[in-house]
């Protein structure tokens, strides 16, 4: 008898880095989901309650989807704050809490959160981001510390600057300056991303770890 393929969900499907994901976890042999936000509504508990449901199982969920809202403090919005967050934490919250029933009814499964560094080092400009990056480390190493003993693992990804297109705003001089903050002086990329995210997927003896894919390099503490 032939297995079924492992079901992964990718949130903010039509995002650059979830439009790299997919097909290198298909070529792995996974049925891959990536909804974009008119099929599933992070934000939106009836919406990602309603989607879940509809599913027999899930091997993988990627809390992916993410915006941003870059502002100083002095002049942020209380929009700008609160999308940020719902996107990123809240979103992360009710996609995972939606899955855990059936990844505790198979009693494996593993959650990966797609953070930042931001959520370390605070950038500048960034109060909404970093806050909304960090409480994905402190929620997915709470899910780990939780559901363990079910077999489900959880962990984060920092995956670097990307050329992505919610990167591409940003001045010449902050890119430079993220590169020259890299050892290699080069960046990651979508894909480099996407093969270390089918690796990590299946590892079965790995939960509540945060995971850095590039070449900044942090002192001890």
């Amino acid at each position: 008898m032939v297995d079924k393929a492992p079901i992964g969900v990718i949130t903010g499907g039509k995002g650059d880095l979830a439009k790299a994901l997919r097909p290198q976890l298909e070529a792995e042999g996974w049925h891959v989901l990536a909804p974009g936000r008119d099929e599933l509504d992070v934000t939106d508990a009836a919406n990602v309650s309603h989607y879940f449901s509809q599913l027999d199982r899930i091997d993988l969920l990627i809390n992916n989807a993410g915006i941003i809202r870059d502002k100083l403090l002095a002049q942020m919005s209380e929009e700008d704050w609160t999308s940020v967050v719902n996107v990123s934490l809240r979103g992360s919250f009710l996609c995972s809490q939606a899955a855990l029933p059936l990844m505790t009814r198979q009693r494996s499964g593993h959650i990966l959160f797609i953070a930042s560094r931001s959520a370390k080092s605070g950038p500048r400009g960034q109060s909404n981001y970093a806050a909304a990056k960090a409480g994905m480390i402190a929620f997915s190493q709470s899910l780990a510390r939780e559901h363990g003993a079910d077999n489900i693992r959880s962990n984060v990804i920092f995956p670097g600057y990307l050329p992505t297109k919610m990167n591409r705003h940003l001045p010449a001089d902050v890119v430079s300056r993220h590169q020259n903050e890299n050892v290699l002086a080069r960046f990651n990329t979508v894909d480099n991303v996407a093969r270390f995210v089918t690796v990590v997927a299946t590892l079965d003896h790995v939960s509540g770890q945060i995971f850095t894919l590039d070449s900044r390099i942090d002192r001890w503490t």
